[in-house]
């Protein structure tokens, strides 16, 4: 078997590690991989102008896909995505990582310093960074799972409101409002970012239909469940979620999340994923699966 490793290539790399991610997709073992959806959504964020991505690692054996060590949003801060069959790859991948994707280091003497997110129960992967000298820094991640087994209701809302999605209403900057106010910015938001929307919603498997918005009275944005469907394992994927301080704690986070489920359901879903362990997920049917803990090194 030819193993090989080299950089990423984005034009021909981008789609085969997608393919890569739906073939090794599993929830159970001592690595899990991102989801295909998460790589999409990664590519098709602002925030990865911030990236190189010819700094990204690729190994293949017999000209297959099967280990690949990255960034998301920023250099420093990187994730292993592995085929089970080459697990033996990790320390490999690790020193690749500190050798291509670490940033200077903050502290006042300069240096390297690299984050690396690892499964707890990835016992190998962590006797590999406790080895090379990293320590947990309280940084973390988690998945949440909501099995669809039947169909989902539709969710209510309260009167005035009305659920629907970006086919229906494609507004660029009532979108905008909703997403600055909704992660706690501060003010009104950039007058224009209408080229940051049209990336997005330039990814392969963006779908308008399954992006639900909750309308307020007024017309515009009170809430936004982004959504993304992979066909090939049946999964959801929700990202982004938020909701206008001014209409919380009135349902309609949920009712957003609930309706953008029932709508991928209806196109074959089994099962949805959230990157996270919140209560307001778990309180509606959302259970935890994966915690990834942060490890440090600076050099």
């Amino acid at each position: 078997m030819g193993l090989s490793s080299r950089r990423y290539e984005h034009e021909s790399d981008y789609s085969r590690v997608g393919e890569f991610l739906v073939r090794t997709y599993r929830t159970r073992g001592s690595h899990v991989n991102w989801l295909q959806p998460r790589w999409e959504y990664m590519h098709h964020h602002a925030q990865i102008r911030r990236v190189d991505l010819h700094s990204i690692g690729i190994w293949e054996a017999d000209a297959e896909i099967v280990g690949v060590v990255h960034p998301e949003h920023r250099q420093g801060t990187v994730y292993f995505e592995l085929d089970p069959t080459h697990a033996d790859l990790r320390r490999e991948m690790l020193q690749y990582a500190e050798e291509n994707l670490a940033r200077a280091s903050d502290a006042p003497d300069g240096g390297r310093t690299l984050r690396i997110f690892v499964n707890d129960s990835d016992a190998e992967l962590q006797r590999a960074a406790r080895q090379s000298g990293y320590q947990k820094d309280g940084a973390y991640e988690d998945m949440s799972r909501f099995d669809i087994t039947g169909p989902v209701p539709e969710p209510a809302v309260p009167p005035g409101f009305r659920i629907a999605s970006l086919a229906d209403d494609d507004d660029f900057s009532k979108m905008q409002r909703l997403l600055w106010r909704g992660f706690n910015h501060e003010g009104e938001p950039p007058p224009d970012a209408r080229s940051e929307r049209e990336f997005m919603q330039s990814a392969p498997n963006f779908r308008k239909d399954l992006n639900v918005v909750i309308a307020a009275p007024d017309g515009g944005f009170a809430s936004y469940c982004g959504m993304w469907y992979e066909p090939g394992q049946r999964i959801a994927y929700v990202e982004p979620v938020a909701t206008d301080p001014a209409f919380r704690r009135q349902g309609l986070g949920k009712a957003a999340v609930l309706e953008a489920i029932r709508r991928c359901g209806r196109k074959g879903a089994t099962v949805a994923y959230v990157g996270t362990a919140m209560p307001f997920y778990l309180s509606f049917g959302f259970r935890p699966m994966h915690h990834l803990s942060a490890w440090q090194r600076s050099w």
